[in-house]
């Protein structure tokens, strides 16, 4: 496991917070360790990951829904997005190539430790944002 991964796993038993599912990929070059949970709005639950590898940034990746993007609803997603991202700066929204509706956070890191407090921090954005705009992004998918 990087440095970064173990710095970030051991704030997580300090805090008592078991709430992820650890995965180190086997054969990624940048040594790369998934910290896997789910962020729940509006009774949802949405995957979540911390993608933590060898480089000087980590990702928190929320999956706001799976296949949003649709021929009926391609202009008024990217409409959406591109509005949002233009609001917000700690976190993108994008489509990935499957149409899923993605929402990224880049946390970097001060040498070989990732900042657990942070990452929390951030997670505290993402939520209360989601908290706020749920209905109206799904709005736009459904």
């Amino acid at each position: 496991m990087n440095s970064k991964a173990e710095s970030f796993k051991a704030y997580l038993e300090e805090k008592k917070i078991d709430a992820f599912a650890v995965e180190e990929i086997e054969g990624d070059d940048q040594n790369t360790v998934a910290f896997r949970a789910h962020i729940t709005v509006e009774g949802q639950q949405l995957p979540t990951v911390v993608i933590v590898d060898d480089s000087v940034f980590s990702i928190i990746r929320v999956q706001i829904s799976p296949r949003a993007r649709s021929e009926e609803n391609e202009k008024a997603l990217r409409d959406l997005v591109e509005q949002e991202n233009a609001k917000y700066k700690p976190f993108k929204l994008y489509c990935a190539a499957d149409g899923s509706l993605i929402l990224d956070a880049c946390v970097i890191s001060e040498g070989d430790k990732l900042n657990g407090d942070i990452v929390y921090l951030l997670f505290s954005v993402i939520i209360n944002y989601l908290n706020e705009y749920y209905r109206s992004i799904m709005k736009v998918i459904w």
